[in-house]
């Protein structure tokens, strides 16, 4: 198998379970190399982001650079931003230095955005031969389609892109975001996966079906592991 999965009683109990590993491999990184962190969107994070910070220490932070596996095209204060989601609960309560936090402008251009996005990340990440940057760490969530990061079902475009960055339409509100592709997410050192709610559970077995089709799947397919958090069992 090319992944690990994890099953937890409730969705509380994998929240901390993946806010411990976290913070593990928060304090055990070399600090003297940048540590990339890609964040999600989506329901659960926000809990992950409390259950974190209330183990992690304001000093913990040096040469950790945070981004984005994909962002709505809304201003950075609306309550639809991936980026607002992370303020108050991660990045004030910790008092991360803002050059260290590195959102998508997506209060511009969505072609600037998506250059000054690669821009910025491609000068913390290290690239593997192909250009692609090898974050350390990529948070993801699964929608009930298998859709992850805004790679939805159907997108064959997104599928043939080699860009690190792309805008995409999306059949989900808002529809306009700017995503990660997936060959940035099959280069990522760490992906981990939090899959939590009862109506996932069909998205996520057939995800994890040899002839799955999911964006996930395809995901699953390219990556030599990835971590998966569950609040439920498959049958």
């Amino acid at each position: 198998m090319n992944y690990s999965l994890y099953h937890f009683t409730d969705s509380e109990s994998s929240i901390e379970a993946v806010a411990i590993r976290w913070h593990e491999a928060l304090i055990t990184r070399d600090p003297a190399i940048p540590f990339t962190v890609a964040l999600s969107g989506g329901r659960t994070p926000k809990a992950l982001y409390k259950a974190f910070a209330a183990k992690a220490q304001k000093g913990q932070f040096d040469n950790v650079h945070f981004f984005w596996g994909d962002e709505r095209v809304v201003p950075p204060e609306n309550d639809e931003s991936n980026y607002k989601l992370a303020v108050a609960p991660l990045f004030d309560s910790l008092e991360i230095p803002k050059t260290q936090i590195h959102r998508l402008l997506t209060e511009r251009d969505e072609e600037f955005a998506v250059q000054q996005a690669e821009s910025e990340i491609c000068r913390f990440a290290k690239l593997d031969p192909s250009g692609q940057p090898v974050l350390d760490l990529v948070f993801l969530g699964m929608g009930e389609d298998g859709h992850v990061a805004s790679l939805f079902p159907g997108d064959q475009e997104a599928i043939e892109s080699k860009a690190i960055y792309r805008p995409v339409t999306c059949p989900k509100p808002p529809p306009r975001r700017i995503t990660l592709g997936y060959l940035s997410l099959y280069a990522a050192r760490e992906v981990w996966v939090l899959v939590n709610g009862e109506g996932k559970k069909q998205a996520l077995a057939d995800s994890l079906s040899l002839a799955g089709t999911t964006p996930f799947a395809r995901v699953l397919q390219n990556r030599k592991n990835t971590e998966i958090f569950t609040d439920f069992l498959l049958e």
